[in-house]
């Protein structure tokens, strides 16, 4: 413990920089998690549906903790990070699919589709609709608790920096919502932007199973390096944010048709 602080004072601005590249990663993923579980309970009675979303915020809490811990072992068993590294890549290939193959809310309706879900449908005639859709949220919250967590390990290896950046970045979440909803609706591109996002680090923990065997190689002593860190870190925030300095400078990216309006 006393390694990972000290390594966080001998560099606070590459710290800095990787604390607000998960904040920013997790508030922009979670604006789309948000919007699935929204879209899950909308068939339920309006009072429900405030019920069962904030059963749905104390399971994002709680499986984000019980994340972390899985992510103190992710950092130190090298073969589940090429494993997480595929998995996030599984998530960018499945959405560039279903983008592919049909238009976006075509892709929105089969996301909420509740009916063809296994968990609903064994729950549903016992429970009842209200815990079964509960049910299915904190599913859905332990999910999107893994993808992100892989997300954060990619930038770094220091468990105090990946807690620090996820959990700001949920409070964040919480303060900021309507913020992040507002600018990803007028500026469509950044769902695209946080996959491409997703892939690289994807990529960037897939190439662990090339640390692990080629310990000793350039490459790998460039991969384990502060240095590649603050790299991706810039990046990252570099697909966000140019984007959204050429849509507005030079309309490209187009704006969401409503937006311009």
């Amino acid at each position: 413990m006393n390694e990972l602080i000290q390594q966080i004072i001998d560099n606070p601005i590459p710290s800095a920089i990787v604390v607000g590249n998960l904040v920013i990663i997790e508030s922009l993923l979670s604006v789309d998690n948000a919007a699935v579980l929204a879209t899950m309970v909308m068939d339920l009675p309006e009072k429900q549906r405030d019920r069962a979303l904030k059963w749905g915020i104390f399971g994002a809490y709680l499986f984000r903790g019980l994340a972390m811990l899985f992510a103190s072992f992710l950092i130190k068993i090298w073969w589940l990070k090429p494993v997480g590294g595929l998995y996030l890549l599984y998530l960018v290939f499945s959405w560039w699919k279903e983008k592919r193959a049909a238009g976006q809310e075509e892709k929105e309706e089969e996301s909420i589709d509740k009916g063809k879900n296994w968990l609903y449908k064994a729950t549903v005639g016992a429970i009842g609709p209200f815990w079964a859709t509960v049910a299915l949220v904190e599913l859905m919250d332990m999910a999107f608790s893994i993808d992100n967590i892989f997300a954060a390990v990619a930038f770094t290896d220091n468990i105090l920096l990946v807690c620090l950046g996820v959990f700001i970045g949920i409070l964040a979440m919480r303060f900021v919502a309507q913020a992040f909803v507002k600018l990803m609706t007028r500026y469509t591109f950044l769902e695209t932007a946080a996959f491409v996002v997703i892939g690289i680090l994807g990529l960037k923990l897939s190439l662990s199973i090339y640390e692990h065997f080629f310990p000793e190689s350039p490459l790998t002593h460039f991969l384990e390096s502060s240095q590649a860190d603050v790299l991706t870190s810039i990046l990252t925030v570099a697909i966000f944010v140019v984007p959204i300095v050429t849509s507005v400078l030079f309309n490209y990216p187009k704006k969401s048709i409503a937006a311009e309006k």
